[in-house]
Order: structure tokens, then C-alpha cells, then sequence
């Protein structure tokens, strides 16, 4: 229209550019493209430059803005989450708002709403808990800290995502009660905070896939939640044109255009479209890029970014998340004698472990040997031995016939190095081959059998737990075979590829192996205190294949607590494992994928700096079997490609308690340095809800952090499933030796309620409610009750 555009934020504003737009140009809205400028972001919309519409750039970031630049590697999310402090996710949240901003990006692909909702999720540490409560109120935060700093958040995976197998085919079935009073608390507490974008998941959910689902997309997100943001697809997400569109998918994630580039604009000349649907997609991503000041003449400006106030969140909320779980014969904190002595232990305790799988580009992380050393001090002796050698040793020089040095090989672009050799065993062996490599994957036969190729099933590279990655940042494989004595063939071919490429082969032996464990065993003996670090990797593409940790640290633990009980085990994992080697052990401390920041918090709680103020926000089950998908394939993995959540409303700790199992470690189970005692609990009805109160006192020495725990027993008035108990609230609190704090939770009618199918709304539950007090769902030593209006 001629004259001045109409005002920011104006409905006639998005209009008159809609009227505007050739049909090309709105359908380019609506899909990637390739960024002529790319920053390494998960996708990039072209704009168009002729009416003031920018690109938008879009990137990952659930722990940090994965672009190929330095950025801050926080804290997995579930190590946030461990907190219970709200206030500190808002906080974790703007730090990704302003670094992504800083970053050159538009769109942050995060939160990740989904449920923990089984211990083999491959992505469990990019969830926040078990539980629909925690997970929502911690979700709604970081929502709000990405939008306050002028990111859009893209909320995912909407719905049912919680596993990596098959994820991109399954049919996830939920009834409606299971639907809305579990999985999508998350995200509906995410619309209710403003989220710009949501992602739907790649899979189908009660038989349609998520993206052409209109109960999902139209019913519950736009009508029932009042969403007006715009739904994205995940990357080759999307599996149809016009059914997509007509459900509400607005945008095919960029990068691809199998759907929504020349297929939509088909279907539009075709007549299976209507241009006006088209209109409807564009008006949703206009109008969210204008809330956010996008389409302003003077956008913006973005900020600089502030490595030092990053690198503070993320020693904050490392801190804050830890969790410890055993603490037997006052093995931490480490003090006196116990501190001038350590001996570090494992090969993550020498090289930083930062960010699992969510590969973030950080710039310095020490490894966890350097940061306790630097605690100790000068006059402490602190010794590392590997444990366990995940990178290998190099062939020895004489090993091969003709011989060749295939420790560090270059290969320059366009050029192929090849060698094939002959060695001998004198005596049958145990070998596990390793390449690591930055190019082409080489190709490396023994005895003819292709060592590395691609197989079925999970391709992640840190498949099978192990590190997937180098510390020089080589990405590494590992096989291992039995090889009888006698000759064997070895040929390897490396392909230089467009820019060249390094590699190495590396090995490790029976002997060397025994080796390595003797050094551990050997430095523990020396040591008054241990400190052994157990990792798992894990992230997107693959699940875990157990609950066991990988490789050889069950028995590295075993034999170091044989050797020095005063010994710490601290895990560096994303969800529970099993731990047959726990009654050995002088204490554990979960530090999840702890960021960069992780090694100096991990030094802080060892030495008693801090309290460890971290809980549990997911069940460790005691064993392979008893935890809700144990024993039944149904539930984890599937069967024939669908998955069904039969467990209703009673996920995570809910089910141990409709099933009277006991747990390894209780949802919202962790210790602390000093002690705690629950007194005073009162509960009456309040403005439709009820009104807890209680006092939690510091009985201890030591200045502590507690997280109070408040949980709701099920009405007697409704017919309909119901937990034993739920999380109802709580509260992260810190008191010096001998204080006390009153504490006042509100229970809001909402909290006491149920999703009712066959009124398709929530009821309130009324009647006789028990209400119980503690320090996890099963440690709960105030008990009361009151009656629901």
C-alpha cells in the first residue's frame, strides 16, 4: 500500500505484507533454503529483502547455541533441572536467549518438553524430569529467558518423543487422560509463557504422524491452549504436503523442501490447497516475527557476547544441579588428611567431559585432575591413572610387515593413502581396534572383514556409550575381536576427501588393559581418597542398549573400592544406571553432563565449597527389570513399530508406587553435607485449593541447601486413574547450622485436578486430600489432611 507501513505489532501490518507477497515468495517463507552466510545453525529461511522481511537463522540449542563458533556449553538440562529452582532456569534460559541473539540466530530449537519417561532414552539429558509438574514449571522458565532476551523459542518435540529408536517411524499411542495429565503439561506450560514456535515430533501419535494431527496441532495447541505462534517440523519431520498444511504444520524445518518448496506451490495450482492456507501459515511466522521486533526497520540490536558472565551461569547451575546420592564413613567432604591425599581415577577424570552428545563449541573446559588439583593445593599429592584407555595405544613400529606409521596420518585433499601389512600373535588375544579419524571414515580390513562400515541400527558415534570423539576432536570407532594366534592381514585405504583429512589406528590388548587397571589399583592403594569418574555417552539417534555402564568401569570400580573404600564414584551420565558395585563405594555424586564449567563445580562439592543441593528428578531403578518398561516391549521399544504408554497417569515414580517397587534411589532422593527436620505441618482449604505450611530446620553443622518436597494423595470423589501421589510443589531453600525457615505452598485448583475424557476438561479433585511433607517421594515424614471444596 503506498504511504507509511502500518504500526509494529498491528494486524493491518502483517496484512498488508500478506497482500503483498507473490505466492513464491510466501511458500519461501515457509521452507528452507541454503544460507548464502551459513554459521553452522540447523536452518535458514531466506526473507524477503524486497518488502523488509530478514532471513531467520535457526539453531539447536537445549544446552548451549550449537553454531560453529564458541559459545557457553551449560549444564544438560536435567542437571538444571535437579535444582527445583525456577528462578535459575529463567536464568539458563536468557543466557541461550542472549547468546543466540549474540550469535547471529533468530529461532532457538529448545526447550525440550518431553518426559524422562525410560531409563534407555538416548536424549534423557536434554529432558528435565519424570515428573509433568517439574517439567512444566521449569520449561515455562527457560521459555520465558529465551523470549526475554528477544530469541523465539521453539518448544519440542510436540508430542511423545521420548525415545530415539525408531523415532522417526513409530506410532506412540496414549489415551487422552495419559496425554494431558503427563506429556503435555510441558508444553502447554510453554504457550502459556509465550513460546514463538513449536516443533512437532517426527513420529505418528495415536496413528497419525504428529505433523498432519489435527487433534494435536488444531484441537489441543491452537483452540484448547489459544497457541498463535507458528508449528515447525523436525528435520525430515514432515511426510506430506496437503495433509500438513491442512493440520496446522506451518513450516518444513529448514534445510529441506521436500514437501513445502515445489510440492506446495503444485498443490496450490492444483486446487488440493487453497492459497488462503498458505496465507494463514505465513500470517502465524510473520506475526510471531513481529512480536519480536523482526520485521522493524531498526531491529534489534544484538548483543555482544559475554564469555565470563556464561562461564558463570554454567559453574551456577552445575553447582546447583549435582546430586549426591551415597555418602558412607564421612567420605565426603573431602577434609584434612583425606584432601592431601587423592588419587583421580578414570579416563574422563582426565580429559574435560562436557556436554555428552550436544556437541557445543566451548571455549575451555579443564579436565576434572586439573580442577582437583588446583583445590587440594600445593601441598596435597594428587595422582591419575587412566583406568581405562577409550583411545588406544599405537602399533607398535615393528608390528607390521611392511611396516608404516599409522599413528598420525595426513591425507592430503583429493590424494588416498593405502597400505596393507601382515603380523603375527604368538598367542591368541582379546583386541579392540580403534580409528579415529576427521575426514572420509577409512576403510580398515583384518583378514579381509571390514572392521567399521555402517550397520543396522543405531549410527550415533557415541553408540554403545563409549566417547564418540577425541580429545583433539578426531571422531573415534572402536571393535573389538578375539584374534588366535597366528598371521593376520591388515589393509587400510584412506580417502583425503575436498579438504584433507588425519587419522590414526590405534589398539588395546589383554595386557594392556591389565596394565591400566593395575596403575588404578596401584594409585588407590597410594591414596587416602579416591576420586573415580564413570561416564556413559549418550544423545540423539541412538538409545542405550542397558542400564549398565559401558565398557570395563564396572570392574575398574569394583577392583578401586577393593582397593581404598574411601572412595567417590562420580557419574557423569544422562539418566539412571544400575550400580552392582554401590555398597562398595564410600559415596556417589551425579554430575550428569555437567558443561563446561563441570570440572571446578565437581572440585567445589568434592571439597565441601558448596552443599550439594541437587535432587533427583528422575526414579534409578534397582535393576534392568523393575522400572515401568521393564520386561514389557510394548511400552519400550514397541512392538511391530508402535509404542504404547499403558501405563496411564502412573509414570516414573508413580509406577513404583502403584507397584509397591522399590527403587534404587527414589525420585527427589539427595543427600546433603549437614542434616534436616520436618516439623509443624498444617494444611487447610484456601481459595479452592489448599494451603501447606510447615518448617524445615537446619539440624547440622554446616550451612545446607533442601529442597522440600510437597505431595497430594488422589480424591476419593473422582472415577478416574489416579497416582498414589503426585508432586504437588516444593520449595529450594538454604539455611546456616541451626536456622529454620517457615514454609507456605499454595496447592491451586489445578494442581488438584484430573483430566476427565469423557468431559474432555479438567476436574477438580475433591473430598479428603492427604497431603505429605519431605525430602523425597519416598521420605515423607509429615503427613496431613484436608478437605478439597
Amino acid at each position: 500500500p503506498a504511504g507509511e507501513p502500518p504500526q509494529a505489532g498491528s494486524a493491518a501490518r502483517i496484512e498488508a505484507l500478506v497482500g503483498r507477497l507473490t505466492l513464491a515468495e510466501k511458500i519461501s517463507l515457509l521452507h528452507g533454503a541454503r544460507d548464502p552466510a551459513p554459521l553452522g545453525q540447523a536452518g535458514y529461511v531466506p526473507g524477503v529483502a524486497r518488502l523488509g522481511i530478514p532471513p531467520l537463522r535457526i539453531a539447536e540449542g537445549t544446552a548451549g547455541v550449537r553454531v560453529d563458533r564458541p559459545a557457553t556449553a551449560l549444564p544438560a538440562p536435567v542437571l538444571l533441572a535437579s535444582a527445583f529452582d525456577p528462578g535459575l532456569a529463567r536464568e539458563y534460559g536468557r543466557l541461550l536467549g542472549r547468546e543466540g541473539r549474540a550469535l547471529g540466530q533468530d529461532v532457538l530449537l529448545a526447550p525440550r518438553a518431553n518426559l524422562i519417561r525410560t531409563p534407555y532414552a538416548g536424549r534423557n539429558a536434554e529432558g528435565f524430569a519424570e515428573d509433568p509438574k517439574l517439567t512444566a514449571d521449569l520449561v515455562a522458565e527457560v521459555v520465558r529467558g529465551i523470549q526475554d532476551e528477544g530469541l523465539v523459542a521453539a518448544v519440542k518435540h510436540f508430542a511423545l518423543a521420548n525415545q530415539e529408536q525408531g523415532r522417526d517411524t513409530l506410532d506412540v499411542v496414549a489415551a487422552e487422560q495419559t496425554l494431558h495429565e503427563s506429556e503435555l503439561r510441558g508444553f502447554e506450560a510453554a504457550v502459556a509463557a509465550g513460546a514463538g514456535a513449536v516443533t512437532a515430533a517426527p513420529h505418528k501419535v495415536n496413528g497419525t504422524w504428529a505433523t498432519e494431527n489435527g487433534d494435536l496441532l488444531h484441537d489441543v495447541l491452537r483452540s484448547g491452549w489459544g497457541f498463535d505462534g507458528w508449528v515447525l517440523s523436525d528435520r525430515d519431520g514432515a511426510h506430506s504436503t496437503v495433509a500438513a498444511v491442512t493440520a496446522g504444520l506451518d513450516m518444513e524445518l529448514p534445510g529441506t523442501a521436500t514437501h513445502y518448496g515445489a510440492a506446495l506451490h503444485q498443490a496450490v495450482r492444483g486446487g488440493t490447497v487453497t492459497e488462503q492456507a498458505v496465507d494463514l501459515a505465513v500470517r502465524r511466522v510473520l506475526t510471531t516475527m513481529d512480536r519480536f521486533g523482526l520485521l522493524d526497520a531498526a531491529r534489534p540490536a544484538r548483543p555482544v557476547r559475554d564469555a565470563a558472565a556464561g562461564a558463570r551461569t554454567a559453574r551456577r547451575v552445575a553447582t546447583a544441579g549435582a546430586v549426591l546420592l551415597r555418602n558412607e564413613r564421612g567420605t565426603l567432604p573431602l577434609a584434612g588428611p583425606d584432601a592431601r591425599s587423592i588419587a583421580v581415577i578414570g579416563p574422563t577424570g582426565g580429559v574435560p567431559y562436557v556436554s555428552g552428545g550436544a556437541r557445543v563449541v566451548a571455549e575451555h573446559a579443564d579436565s576434572p585432575y586439573t580442577a582437583i588439583r588446583r583445590k587440594a593445593g600445593r601441598t596435597a599429592t594428587v595422582r591419575y591413572a587412566l583406568g581405562e584407555d577409550l583411545y588406544g595405544k599405537p602399533l607398535p613400529a615393528d608390528l607390521l610387515s611392511p611396516a608404516a606409521d599409522l599413528e598420525n596420518r595426513t591425507v592430503e585433499p583429493g590424494r588416498t593413502f593405502t597400505h596393507q601389512a601382515e603380523f603375527t600373535l604368538a598367542e591368541d588375544d582379546e583386541w579392540t581396534v580403534l580409528l579415529h579419524w576427521s575426514g572420509p571414515r577409512p576403510d580398515v580390513r583384518l583378514d579381509g572383514e571390514e572392521l567399521f562400515a555402517d550397520r543396522p541400527g543405531p549410527t550415533a558415534p557415541q553408540a554403545g556409550g563409549l566417547l564418540g570423539t577425541a580429545p583433539d576432536g578426531l571422531a573415534v570407532r572402536r571393535r573389538t575381536l578375539t584374534l588366535k594366534a597366528g598371521p593376520h592381514r591388515l589393509a587400510v585405504d584412506a580417502r583425503g576427501g575436498d579438504r584433507g583429512q588425519r587419522f590414526r589406528l590405534r589398539h588395546t590388548t589383554r595386557a594392556s588393559r591389565a596394565a591400566d587397571l593395575a596403575e588404578a589399583v596401584k594409585a588407590a592403594r597410594a591414596s587416602r581418597s579416591v576420586v573415580l569418574f564413570a561416564y556413559e555417552d549418550s544423545a540423539e539417534g541412538a538409545d542405550r542398549s542397558g542400564l549398565a555402564l559401558p565398557g570395563a568401569q564396572a570392574a575398574l570400580i569394583e577392583q578401586v573400592t577393593a582397593a581404598n573404600p574411601r572412595t567417590t564414584v562420580v557419574l557423569n551420565t544422562s539418566s539412571a544406571v544400575t550400580m552392582p558395585w554401590l555398597e562398595r563405594t564410600g559415596a556417589v555424586l551425579q554430575m550428569y553432563h555437567p558443561g563446561q564449567e563441570g570440572a571446578g563445580a565437581t572440585a567445589d562439592l568434592l571439597f565441601g565449597a558448596v552443599d550439594p543441593g541437587g535432587r533427583l528428578t528422575q526414579t534409578y531403578p534397582a535393576d534392568e527389570q523393575t522400572h515401568p518398561a521393564g520386561g514389557n516391549p510394548l511400552r519400550y521399544p514397541g512392538v511391530s513399530g508402535r509404542v504404547e504408554w499403558t501405563e496411564g497417569v502412573h509414570g516414573g515414580y508413580r509406577w513404583y508406587d502403584s507397584e509397591q517397587a522399590a527403587p534404587l534411589f527414589p525420585f527427589g532422593h539427595g543427600l546433603s553435607y549437614t542434616t534436616w527436620r520436618y516439623e509443624k505441618l498444617t494444611v487447610r482449604p484456601e481459595r479452592g485449593g489448599l494451603r501447606v505450611e510447615f518448617t524445615v530446620r537446619n539440624t547440622g553443622r554446616r550451612k545446607g541447601t533442601e529442597v522440600a518436597q510437597v505431595y497430594v494423595g488422589p480424591s476419593p470423589e473422582l472415577r478416574l486413574d489416579q497416582p498414589v501421589r503426585a508432586l504437588a510443589g516444593y520449595r529450594r531453600l538454604t539455611l546456616g547450622p541451626g536456622q529454620s525457615q517457615r514454609i507456605t505452598l499454595d496447592l491451586d485448583a489445578r494442581t488438584l485436578s484430573s483430566w476427565d475424557p469423557a468431559q474432555h476438561t479438567w476436574v477438580v479433585g475433591k473430598g479428603l486430600r492427604e497431603v505429605s511433607v519431605g525430602r523425597s517421594s519416598r521420605d515423607l515424614p509429615l503427613r496431613a489432611g484436608a478437605v478439597v471444596r
